[in-house]
């Protein structure tokens, strides 16, 4: 049975670790970590209403492999300084794409190719269809 600090999604952060008053505070701290990290061609794309998964997705670019999972160890250590909690990261063996679960911010740290591969900012930033009309 799941405990009450359980998210709604599988395998989620505890609900403490941002809470929905927060996120627009946190979102500011992990700017100015990604910042401090080098993290390059930060891109904050605002997802309430779009998807239930968070309010916030964040993608930047590391220069390497080791500088995808050095940013991703840096923003894990700063939120735990800050008392935020531990976050889920997933893709560090690899670091070509490394994720960062906090809950109502996700951060999405790539090599450059990958980045472009994926191309996260363009599925992500494009207007919801509206309802479909009916003839």
């Amino acid at each position: 049975m799941p405990s009450a600090h359980e998210g709604a999604r599988k395998s989620a952060p505890p609900a403490e670790l941002v809470s929905s008053h927060e996120s627009e505070a946190l979102l500011a701290q992990v700017r100015s970590w990604l910042d401090d990290a080098k993290a390059e061609n930060v891109a904050v794309i605002d997802i309430k209403g779009k998807s239930s998964i968070g309010d916030y997705m964040l993608v930047a670019s590391g220069r390497s492999d080791r500088h995808v999972g050095a940013i991703a160890e840096q923003l894990q250590q700063k939120l735990k300084e800050g008392g935020y909690g531990r976050a889920r990261i997933e893709g560090r063996p690899q670091c070509d794409w490394v994720l960062v679960d906090m809950g109502d911010i996700i951060v999405h740290v790539f090599r450059p190719e990958v980045r472009e591969f994926y191309n996260l900012e363009k599925m992500w930033s494009a207007e919801r269809p509206g309802d479909p009309t009916t003839h």
